[in-house]
């Protein structure tokens, strides 16, 4: 799920505040992009490794950090799914970046696996990034209720198109598999989401770049009519609230449990 550059920057700085002055070390980021790759290049961590399942993403995160890229830097095309992918490596911080949720599409039913294979890969600290789960949320409230629409079209227009939709999973579940894998959660905490037209015409354009994939004319037809109806309740829903303040965030820090 796309996020705005300023919610994006606000977990991220959460995450810095939590590292604090400790060493950054050997930084991994599991499931990069140009976005996360940007703000992991500004720390004063020793090295880092990125990887991503999608070639074009690998290209722009090289790409938006090429001024500042050094040595032992890279930037790896992999997916997790391959239990040899750096199977050999440990890394003193761990960054997964809306990471659970996007690799359904790459790796489907395999987040504890991918878990397993993260914990595994970490000497130090892992940091999750999430998105509580809003798509199966039903609610009478009209701000609800439309960011429900809007995640129920997008991911319609994928499967249409024959493609898999993100599926997001909760800090709690989440926390749970870490902590079954040895880990200890020291940091849990959520943040509010206010939603503003550029998430929408980000969503929707997802929507409109799959149409001409659809099987059915009629029906690629009949619902790029749908997204300009959905497009036009959003902006008014924008300007009546200031905004959509629906859903939140979590930024989870885990750490190996010496005692177990």
């Amino acid at each position: 799920m796309a996020k705005s550059a300023a919610k994006a920057s606000s977990l991220f700085r959460a995450i810095e505040k939590l590292q604090g002055d400790g060493p950054w070390g050997h930084i991994l980021d599991a499931g990069t992009g140009a976005r996360s790759l940007s703000w992991i290049a500004e720390l004063p961590s020793t090295r880092w490794t990125a990887v991503t399942a999608q070639p074009s993403l690998a290209r722009e995160a090289r790409e938006a950090v090429a001024p500042s890229l050094r040595e032992h830097d890279r930037v790896l095309v992999g997916n997790w799914v391959d239990d040899t992918l750096l199977a050999d490596e440990r890394f003193d911080t761990v960054i997964l970046d809306y990471f659970i949720g996007a690799i359904d599409a790459f790796a489907p039913y395999a987040q504890e696996n991918l878990l397993r294979h993260m914990a595994e890969r970490t000497r130090g600290t892992l940091y999750v990034i999430g998105l509580e789960p809003y798509v199966p949320v039903l609610t009478n409230d009209e701000v609800g209720g439309f960011i429900g629409d809007l995640g129920r079209l997008r991911d319609a227009c994928m499967l249409l198109a024959r493609e898999r939709p993100y599926r997001e999973y909760p800090a709690a579940w989440v926390g749970m598999q870490l902590q079954g894998l040895g880990l200890s959660v020291t940091h849990a905490k959520h943040y509010p989401i206010r939603y503003r037209q550029r998430f929408l015409d980000s969503q929707l354009e997802v929507c409109r770049s799959r149409l001409e994939r659809f099987s059915d004319p009629g029906l690629a037809q009949a619902m790029g009519e749908h997204i300009e109806a959905i497009r036009e309740r959003g902006l008014m829903l924008i300007e009546k609230h200031d905004g959509l303040l629906f859903g939140k965030d979590y930024v989870i820090r885990c750490v190996w449990d010496r005692v177990s």
